[in-house]
């Protein structure tokens, strides 16, 4: 489904770590740091999940120049950006935990800034959506007179889901489903004089119908579920399955975002309501917002090795969290030429038959191979202390020797994804004796258009194999 997400994009920073001892400055803990996280928030956030699930989804929203907002670029790889001139700096909310306990949370640049600029772009991408969300953040996207404009003319086309907030603006009147929270509902009662308490919910809920003018206002109560009012029914108890919630942070988004795909495929309000509720509470299930973001970037990714970054064999001191700016410039110029982009990836430690067979097949399918290597770090994970055998720089500069292989991309997480991000390949191949369909990078591949392939398993030629002769001639 073609969606567009209309709102305010926020930088989340989870600090996680440890803490054994009090400061001796002051009696509070000292967190030893494990691991820094980033992902997209507010409206980044619902577009993220939007596009994991295989949807084609533009953002229209404000980005501004600074590092954050490349960070946020980063996260939100899959998603067509479509951003007005930066206006203000990236805000940021950095959340510190002790496991899974939260310390504190420090916001930067949250005040509101000017109503950010809107282009052509941002206006077609709301004409030309089968369905919308307005995340609203307080941040000024939704004020903008011509962003409104254009989706009050979607409305009588395409399903609107608004997710209102206190400091934003007033929905667009005929939108599909506002889904204020239950606090957020009595806020707005209260403050137009009318008194509600959290058991007198449905007053308020009532209350915001007629105010909006909205098909329907879905107010969602957290694990008791989501109460939805429409002008010609009575009220409606939604409840939500029994989930076990380390971290509530992101059900809203994905609620909202469930809510549009439901009303796009032609649910009734209450149809597409239940299943929404049952969208967010799984995606709690899962590990929540916390669950998209970025691999760590402290802890054994600070700790690798350089990195293979030409195809001329000269090695170059980068750190394996960084991308083969080579690899990723290749994919770009393929695509923009026309041709079709193929990765693949793997530990590819002890080269053998197996493996230039799988290649020489996956570059038969394109323009190009790119291949997707474990650095030593990851190998270890993987694999155990005793590998890898062979290093990254001796591994990679083997590949390249290949007539089959046109770049390599290190990578130090256990998984490609973010490597695959970056790469955005047509087509990505694995050996082995499953469908493509279950490959786990294949929702992510969906994201952008690509597909997963897999190519014949060669019994008899492995890595392992290998390893176990070379031990008993050594």
């Amino acid at each position: 489904m073609r969606i567009t997400v209309v709102g305010d994009v926020l930088l989340d920073v989870d600090i996680n770590g440890s803490a054994t001892r009090l400061s001796p400055d002051a009696p509070v803990p000292v967190v030893d740091v494990g691991e820094i996280r980033r992902r997209a928030g507010g409206a980044g956030l619902v577009a993220t999940v939007l596009a994991r699930d295989g949807h084609s989804v533009s953002l229209v929203t404000a980005l501004s120049d600074d590092d954050g907002a490349n960070h946020l670029r980063r996260a939100l790889s899959g998603v067509s950006v479509l951003a007005g001139a930066p206006l203000a700096p990236t805000p940021t909310k950095t959340r510190v935990r002790i496991g899974t306990h939260p310390m504190v949370r420090f916001d930067e640049g949250c005040a509101p800034p000017p109503v950010p600029l809107s282009t052509g772009e941002m206006l077609a991408a709301i004409a030309s959506a089968e369905a919308i969300v307005v995340a609203d953040y307080g941040r000024g996207i939704t004020a903008n007179t011509d962003i409104r404009a254009a989706i009050a003319e979607a409305v009588r086309r395409v399903p609107v889901v608004w997710d209102p907030h206190p400091a934003g603006s007033e929905p667009v009147e005929g939108v599909a489903v506002v889904t204020p929270n239950l606090a957020e509902a009595l806020a707005a009662a209260k403050a137009a004089g009318l008194e509600a308490t959290p058991t007198e919910g449905g007053k308020a809920g009532a209350f915001l119908l007629e105010k909006w003018q909205s098909k329907t206002v879905l107010v969602t109560r957290g694990e008791d579920g989501a109460l939805l009012f429409t002008a010609d029914t009575a009220v409606q108890d939604i409840p939500a399955p029994s989930t076990n919630v380390s971290d509530p942070c992101g059900a809203g988004d994905r609620l909202a975002g469930s809510l549009a795909v439901h009303l796009g495929r032609g649910l009734d309000h209450a149809q597409a309501a239940a299943r929404a509720v049952e969208d967010a509470s799984a995606f709690l299930a899962q590990g929540g917002a916390a669950a998209l973001a970025d691999p760590p970037e402290v802890g054994d990714a600070a700790e690798a090795g350089p990195v293979v970054e030409l195809k001329g064999l000269e090695l170059v001191g980068l750190q394996d969290s960084d991308l083969d700016p080579d690899g990723i410039q290749l994919a770009k110029a393929v695509r923009a030429s026309g041709g079709t982009v193929v990765a693949t990836g793997g530990c590819f430690d002890l080269l053998h038959a197996g493996h230039a067979r799988t290649l020489a097949a996956a570059r038969s399918m394109g323009d190009c191979l790119i291949v997707c290597l474990n650095s030593d770090e990851s190998v270890r994970r993987l694999k155990g202390m005793h590998r890898p055998i062979v290093s990254a720089e001796d591994r990679a500069e083997l590949l390249l020797a290949l007539e089959c292989v046109d770049a390599v991309v290190l990578f130090g997480e256990d998984t490609p994804e973010s490597c695959l991000a970056e790469i955005r390949p047509d087509i990505w191949v694995k050996g082995g004796d499953y469908a493509p369909e279950d490959l786990p990078e294949a929702r992510l591949l969906a994201g952008w258009g690509g597909r997963c392939v897999t190519v014949p398993f060669h019994p008899a030629r492995s890595t392992s194999g290998l390893a176990a002769a070379l031990a008993k001639v050594s």
